[in-house]
């Protein structure tokens, strides 16, 4: 439905690189992967990246494709990247309409300063330091900084409960904590200290963005102050950020990214996927413990571009998005399908977006509605860039390029160093209109260097499938004209408004209540959130179910993880759960009976009885017969 006009095809960065080497978009995808030494220097290069010392090699496979080694004996603090110009590269507006513009050469100042006084006060080159903050002009030079000094960046969604920053902190071994106090959203200040403080390990020092308390922490704006020019000479492959991301079992997993890696991969993605460029304004619907808040700033400031962010909610009020975009003249504007659906169900008369220049969407695939929705709101003109990929990506597998037609909810190509496909369970490339597994044949350099302290869980998640291929988790199908289109996940992890949420974090939460004996969490289809996790529970002896226990349990989960994070829209009291013989809970037999689909094969299952008990339940909450489950 959308097409490329004539300065799309000769003016974009990907236009311009394609016809400068008599490229067809695809020769260019191609030329990304099948090359990849040629054409990560060449993108480094063109960027400009400042290096302390020059790498002697690009690519290095000895020890397998699940380990690539990029830039190798290269010195690279990523940090080290800013200019001394008047700039803007941050704009920022706060929830009570108050701006500011914070240049390049401002944001060097305080990144210098933040590096120097962890210098001195102790931080040793590889050490985590957590930051906790809602999205003010702040957090980058404390992101910034902390990577400067060597030091590993760990950031914590601002909408965190205790209990989900307990286990990062503990997990990390973050020996700093950057936080704020409070935030302000729909005109309320949210308390973030008292939940930081409840999960504190022992020894974390925090330096405290200051706004309302009073507490004797190390005060933000002292450290601004600090002298010094301190910079850690890091090697290419030295760690640099730590982002936690959730599975189906276990613990929540922390995603390792280095200084040749995540951001180089980023900007590459917003080069050619998005057409930023130089003092472009740049902006994503987002939050600093999501990927695509460090990948905003990584992107912005190596393309030499301005990001626009704001903190607080997008409707409050109302249009404030669609005021924030046009006071300020943004240029791309990203967010998660969960919000366009939103949008699109309490905007009135649709915006004159006479500046957009382009729409993004990830984190979740985006239905046609929402992206007919957009399209409309576009009036033809703007394009949609559909983006699929993830923490562990460091970007994009999938993307769309402004020089190819663009389908609705489509993805027109794979992004620069992503050779991307569909496999059937038999290892084999699916037929064009068939679903399978999105994977991936080739390296790049944002690729996670495994898990924090786990190699073996890495390797388990996303090599074990196949040999030398990536199996993403994503379902996934290929149209006969080479169109990606996401479908869903192939495992349990829940997308709550783009973000994933491991049910395992939740239902450890759940279990540790006195009335608790098991649980299982599933997500539900919602037509805002996409999905929204709800708990199936079975009670310990001489508990009752009742509205009111139902009502606790909500309660105790928002306040251990946070209700934007982890908050369950309803709890379906159960005797008990199915399960496997060896005690594993069937999670997807447990979401095909909510969502009245066939549950499939239940041979495995030890006890099958109890797909009867969770119809029962659905049935009797929901008020809707689901027919047999056999």
């Amino acid at each position: 439905m959308w097409r490329p006009e004539i300065n799309h095809l000769e003016e974009s960065n990907v236009g311009i690189f394609i016809n400068e080497r008599g490229f067809t978009l695809e020769d260019f995808v191609k030329f990304t992967y099948q090359k990849p030494e040629e054409f990560w220097s060449w993108f480094e290069q063109h960027i400009k990246l400042k290096w302390i010392r020059r790498y002697s090699k690009v690519l290095d496979l000895s020890n397998g494709v699940q380990w690539p080694r990029w830039f190798v004996g290269g010195l690279l603090n990523i940090a080290d990247q800013l200019d001394d110009s008047s700039t803007p590269l941050i704009v920022w507006e706060g929830e009570g309409g108050e701006t500011q513009r914070w240049t390049y050469s401002r944001v060097l100042y305080l990144t210098k300063a933040v590096a120097s006084w962890l210098k001195k006060n102790g931080l040793e080159k590889g050490d985590r330091v957590a930051v906790y903050m809602p999205m003010v002009p702040e957090i980058v030079p404390v992101m910034l900084g902390i990577i400067r000094a060597g030091g590993i960046f760990v950031p914590l969604f601002s909408g965190f409960g205790r209990e989900a920053i307990k286990i990062r902190l503990e997990d990390s071994g973050a020996k700093f904590v950057f936080a704020s106090d409070i935030s302000h959203r729909r005109g309320k200040e949210v308390d973030m200290l008292t939940e930081l403080e409840a999960a504190l390990p022992p020894g974390v020092q925090v330096v405290l963005h200051r706004r309302a308390s009073e507490k004797p922490y190390v005060d933000l704006r002292q450290v601004f102050k600090t002298s010094g020019d301190y910079l850690e000479e890091t090697e290419a492959e030295d760690p640099m950020m730590l982002i936690y991301t959730s599975g189906t079992t276990g613990k929540p997993k922390a995603t390792v990214h280095v200084h040749g890696g995540f951001p180089i991969k980023a900007a590459a993605d917003v080069y050619f996927h998005f057409d930023v460029k130089p003092n472009y304004l740049f902006t994503w619907v987002t939050d600093m413990g999501w990927m695509m808040g460090p990948w905003l700033v990584f992107s912005s400031y190596l393309l030499r571009a301005t990001m626009a962010f704001f903190e607080g909610a997008p409707d409050y009020p109302r249009d404030r998005l669609w005021i924030f975009v046009n006071n300020f003249r943004v240029k791309t504007l990203g967010m998660a399908a969960t919000l366009s659906r939103y949008l699109r169900t309490i905007s009135s008369e649709p915006p004159q977006l006479d500046e957009l220049e382009a729409f993004g969407n990830t984190g979740e695939p985006i239905d046609l509605e929402a992206w007919l929705w957009l399209h409309d709101l576009g009036r033809g003109r703007i394009p949609i860039i559909n983006y699929s990929g993830g923490t562990e990506i460091s970007g994009g597998i999938l993307g769309c390029y402004v020089v190819k037609p663009i389908k609705p909810t489509s993805f027109n190509g794979s992004s620069p160093g992503i050779y991307a496909s569909v496999y059937t369970e038999d290892g084999k490339p699916a037929a064009p209109n068939v679903e399978g597994e999105l994977v991936v044949l080739s390296v790049w350099p944002g690729m996670t260097r495994g898990f924090w302290r786990d190699p073996q869980r890495y390797l388990e998640t996303y090599w074990s499938k196949w040999p030398g291929v990536w199996a993403h988790g994503d379902a996934a199908v290929i149209d006969q004209e080479g169109y990606f289109y996401i479908v869903g996940r192939m495992d349990d992890t829940i997308k709550v408004a783009g973000k994933r949420l491991g049910p395992a974090e939740v239902e450890s939460v759940l279990n540790s209540h006195p009335a608790v004996a098991e649980s299982a969490v599933v997500g539900k289809p919602d037509p805002i959130k996409g999905e929204v996790p709800v708990a199936f529970v079975v009670l310990k002896h001489g508990h009752t179910a009742t509205p009111e226990l139902k009502r606790e349990l909500i309660t105790h989960v928002e306040k251990a993880l946070g209700k934007a994070f982890g908050g369950v829209e309803e709890v379906y009291f159960v005797k008990e759960l199915p399960k496997t013989r060896n005690a594993k809970i069937m999670r997807r037999v447990i979401k095909a009976v909510l969502t009245n689909r066939s549950p499939g094969d239940l041979s495995a299952l030890e006890n099958p009885n109890a797909v009867e008990e969770i119809k029962k339940a659905v049935e009797e909450r929901d008020g809707r017969y689901l027919g047999s489950s056999s």
